[in-house]
């Protein structure tokens, strides 16, 4: 899976990087249109980018996509049966308060700090702050994805944005070139999810 199946702009691309790709995209299109399917494709592809991503010396990277195979069971689980209240509603796009989001901010920002000091400290990574940044917000993200709130999306943007160019100092530029595309279907699902919030066919 190593092995180089093309060369991107005079980079090597992997077997492994190729497969991820694809099954990353058919994830996201999967969680734009709120099919429960999509979480198994989830555990997937988040095995597979733990691989790659471990190989380029990218831990929290690594960390977090083993964290994202795991939490794929709950957000399943969420979907197929969560509720959004005590009173047994199901679970829908909905919004988080202004309370909510200004906690959902203050611990990214705690987890950030955490992160990129543990991967400064314990790995030999080049890349400790900002891999700390886009673990920590992938982190927050799928907690909001799972729960179906609409800010996930927003997260996934700047996520998606600062790992673009964290691939492309690594080399990974199929990978960089997801994340472009990434960015663009955060966009996609937020217009989406916003329609549906609002009562309008998506």
């Amino acid at each position: 899976m190593l092995e180089t199946a093309f060369t991107l702009w005079e980079t090597p691309v992997t077997w492994l990087e190729v497969a991820a790709f694809f099954l990353a995209i058919a994830n996201i299109i999967g969680n734009v249109r709120e099919w429960h399917w999509a979480w198994p494709l989830t555990m997937l592809a988040s095995l597979l980018y733990a691989w790659l991503f471990y190989a380029s010396k990218l831990y929290g990277e690594t960390g977090v996509n083993i964290f994202f195979a795991l939490t794929a069971v709950w957000g399943w689980w969420q979907w197929l049966f969560g509720r959004r209240d005590a009173e047994g509603n199901a679970l829908a796009v909905t919004t988080l308060s202004s309370n909510n989001r200004i906690m959902a901010t203050g611990i990214w920002l705690m987890l950030w700090l955490v992160f990129a000091a543990l991967l400064a400290r314990f790995t030999d990574t080049d890349v400790a702050w900002a891999d700390g940044f886009v673990t920590a917000g992938s982190v927050v993200g799928t907690y909001l994805l799972g729960r179906k709130l609409i800010e996930n999306w927003w997260v996934w943007c700047v996520v998606n944005a600062a790992s673009v160019a964290l691939f492309i100092h690594k080399n990974l530029l199929l990978t960089a070139l997801l994340y472009v595309l990434f960015f663009a279907m955060a966009l996609w699902g937020w217009r989406v999810w916003h329609r549906k919030l609002n009562g309008a066919a998506p």
